[in-house]
């Protein structure tokens, strides 16, 4: 894994110290399937279960790139998937923080389950079933990651955030970062050239 945050690093994706540290110490390991073990360090999408792919290492250090997410915020990971974002979201943030993963697959919400388990992280990190609504709705988070792309910018993601939070997803084939100024200002920046599954909405 060592070879893998390395190369991050020389691309410039991953550099705060917390960030690597989470990095290396939730290894990809943990997440990957047997049959797949010997590819774990390659930075490609791997199969995680049914159509889901476990993304390349590099999207997954954008993604925490471009969340800039602190110790002590509250997170939602939207399509937590294998549970590796949200596991890497939970060393982050520590144990003032949270994190809850929501995916719709029910195979992948028990996977990811496991796999987070096994860092022990304690009542403030979980992962569970997306319910009919996107998010969670009638709460609000410091930092939203959704990990599909939508045809669209999902709006309802906005109330859900803090003033001050941040919301990244993907749309079509680019990456948005959105920081919630107030509830009339929402800054935007864009980062193109990515492929991701479609979110399931």
């Amino acid at each position: 894994m060592k070879n893998l945050v390395d190369y991050m690093i020389s691309r410039g994706v991953l550099h705060t110290p917390r960030i690597i540290d989470a990095f290396l110490a939730i290894d990809r390991k943990y997440f990957v399937p047997q049959p797949f073990l010997e590819h774990m360090y390659v930075d490609a999408p791997l199969p995680i279960g049914k159509k889901p792919d476990n993304f390349p290492a590099f999207y997954c250090g954008i993604y925490a790139r471009t969340l800039r997410t602190k110790r002590g915020e509250n997170i939602l990971d939207i399509g937590s998937g294998s549970g590796w974002t949200a596991s890497l979201l939970c060393y982050i943030v520590g144990d003032k923080g949270s994190v809850i993963g929501l995916d719709r697959v029910d195979e992948l919400v028990e996977q990811g389950k496991k796999n987070l388990a096994q860092f022990n992280f304690g009542s403030h990190c979980r992962i569970q079933k997306a319910g009919p609504e996107l998010g969670l709705p009638h709460q609000q988070f410091d930092r939203i990651l959704v990990s599909a792309s939508a045809n669209k910018i999902p709006q309802t993601l906005f109330d859900q955030l803090k003033i001050g939070g941040v919301l990244v997803i993907p749309v079509q084939n680019s990456i948005y970062r959105f920081e919630k100024i107030s509830d009339s200002n929402i800054k935007q920046e864009e980062f193109k050239g990515f492929v991701f599954v479609p979110l399931i909405t």
